[in-house]
C-alpha cells in the first residue's frame, strides 16, 4: 500500500513509518518538525515539511501522490500546553485533521488510521479498566480536541464512504521520544537521572498510568491497515502503574542515587486512568509483548547511546 503518515517524525509516528517499510510498504512522511527530528525519518523516504493546517498545499500532494491509507499521528500533545493554549490545540488537532480528511475524500483515499487517546478522553474514571464504552469526559482541551476528530471520521464514513480504524492510545514510552517535549513521564525521569539532575513527581507519586511500549504501538497500526473496520479501539495492558513505582524502576536502571524531589499536581490530568484492550485483542488480534520492566531496559540503553542535547 501507499501509506501517509502525518506526525512521522515524530515519536510515536517514526516507530510507525519504520514498521511500515519493514512489512514492505510505501512511505510518505509529512511532518512540520515543530515537535519531530528529521533524523528520525529514513533518507529514502519520501518527506514533506508540511503543517496538516494548510490545506492548499496538502490537497496538492494528496491528488500527486493518491494515497491508499492515511495514517493520522500528528497533533499536539501536552496536556499542561492545552490548558493555555486550548485554541491552536483546535487549531490544529481539529481543523487539521479536517484537512486531512477533506483531502482524503477528494482523493480517494480507501482508509484512515487516526491516533486517538486513551488517556485523556475518558477524563477520571468512572470505571477501571475504562472500555472503549466509557463516558467521555475529558478534563483537558487535548483530550477533548482529539475525541472531537472521532465524531468527524465516523461522519466522513456514513456520508462519504470513507472507511476508519480509531487506536486511543495509553501512557507510551520507548526510544525516540523526546524528554523535553511533550514527553511522557518515562523519558523525563531516564533524561534527568542519566543526566545525574533533580527528578520532580508532580503530586504524591499515587497517580496510576497504563505504560505501552512503542513497539506493541507500532505493532497495532500495521493491524489495522486491514482489520478494525470502522472501529474505535483502546491500546494498553491493563495494568495500572503508580509514578513512585516508575520512579524507582528507573533509579535501578540508571544508577541514580538522589531522592525526588515532589511537587503539586498539574491541572488537567486524570488521577488514575489503566485501559481495557479486549476489543483489539479479539478484533484486531493484538495485545502487549513487551514487559514495562524489559520496555524499560531498552528505553534506557537507548538514552544512553542517544544522549539528548
Amino acid at each position: 500500500m501507499k501509506i501517509l503518515v502525518t506526525g512521522g517524525a515524530g515519536f510515536i509516528g517514526s516507530h510507525v513509518v519504520s514498521a511500515y517499510l519493514a512489512a514492505g510498504h510505501e512511505v510518505v512522511v509529512v511532518d512540520d518538525l515543530s515537535h519531530g527530528k528529521k533524523e528520525n525519518v529514513p533518507p529514502y523516504v519520501q518527506f514533506h515539511k508540511l503543517d496538516v493546517r494548510d490545506k492548499t498545499q496538502l490537497r496538492l500532494l494528496f491528488r500527486q501522490e493518491r494515497f491508499d491509507v492515511v495514517n493520522h499521528q500528528a497533533a499536539l500533545a501536552n496536556v499542561r500546553e492545552s490548558m493555555v493554549r486550548p485554541d491552536v490545540y483546535a487549531e490544529v488537532n481539529i481543523i487539521g485533521s479536517i484537512n486531512l480528511l477533506e483531502a482524503a475524500r477528494d482523493s480517494g483515499v480507501k482508509r484512515f488510521i487516526y491516533a486517538s487517546t486513551g488517556g485523556a478522553v475518558y477524563g477520571e474514571p468512572v470505571y477501571l479498566p475504562a472500555t472503549e464504552e466509557h463516558p467521555i469526559n475529558p478534563l483537558d482541551p487535548y483530550g477533548a480536541s482529539k475525541h472531537a476528530v472521532e465524531h468527524y471520521l465516523y461522519l466522513y464514513h456514513a456520508n462519504y464512504g470513507l472507511d476508519y480504524v480509531v487506536l486511543r492510545y495509553p501512557n507510551v514510552y520507548g526510544p525516540r521520544q523526546d524528554p523535553f517535549g511533550e514527553a511522557g513521564v518515562i523519558a523525563i525521569f531516564t533524561q534527568q537521572m542519566l543526566q545525574r539532575e533533580g527528578v520532580t513527581i508532580n503530586g504524591d507519586g499515587t497517580q496510576q498510568r497504563d505504560f505501552l511500549y512503542v513497539g506493541d504501538v507500532a505493532r497495532a497500526n500495521i493491524l489495522a491497515l486491514t482489520r478494525g473496520d470502522n472501529g474505535i479501539y483502546n491500546l494498553g495492558t491493563g495494568i495500572p502503574v503508580d509514578v513512585n513505582t516508575i520512579y524507582w524502576k528507573l533509579k535501578e536502571l540508571t544508577g541514580y542515587s538522589s531522592d525526588a524531589n515532589y511537587g503539586p499536581p498539574k491541572k488537567g490530568e486524570v488521577y488514575r486512568i489503566y485501559l481495557d484492550a479486549t476489543k483489539a485483542r479479539s478484533t484486531l488480534d493484538w495485545e502487549p509483548t513487551v514487559s514495562l520492566d524489559n520496555g524499560l531496559r531498552m528505553t534506557v540503553d537507548y538514552f544512553k547511546e542517544h544522549p539528548a542535547a
